[in-house]
């Protein structure tokens, strides 16, 4: 029986989208006010779910305060309270839209599990834009 256990969590961030191998008005075009040049920021709000068989003796799929560490050592110390394009080198070649910042959580926290259990991050930009990645 495979059941989904669930973490919620958050990180302020800010960010910038650009490429910098286009012309400004291109950027602006595509981008708008993201591309500010001064960067702009989010409260991110961040799901994490994990599903898996109940272990028959703890009754567990996994211990959530395990999930918890796993989230505040891989997004939430690297990523609070940052500048995305400038302190997070995962970003410094990757433009750093929701879309590619939800992957580049997934793959941290995936490395982190047993391999038994499948990963869901799903991530807020605003309350009502947000991106799912399931690997």
């Amino acid at each position: 029986m495979k059941v989904t256990v669930s973490r919620k969590a958050h990180f302020n961030a800010a960010h910038r989208l650009y490429r910098p191998d286009w012309s400004d008005e291109k950027n602006n075009q595509i981008f708008g006010k993201c591309n500010n040049p001064n960067f702009h920021g989010h409260n991110y709000e961040l799901i994490v779910s994990v599903t898996g068989d109940i272990d028959s003796e703890t009754g567990y799929v996994m211990d959530v305060k395990v999930l918890k560490d796993i989230i505040v050592e891989e997004v939430e110390i690297p990523f609070d309270h940052r500048n995305l394009n400038l302190d997070v080198p995962e970003f410094k070649e990757l433009n750093p839209t929701a879309e590619n910042i939800v992957v580049v959580i997934w793959n941290k926290i995936v490395k982190r599990l047993p391999q038994n259990l499948t990963l869901e991050v799903i991530l807020y930009e605003t309350p009502r834009n947000f991106v799912t990645y399931k690997g």
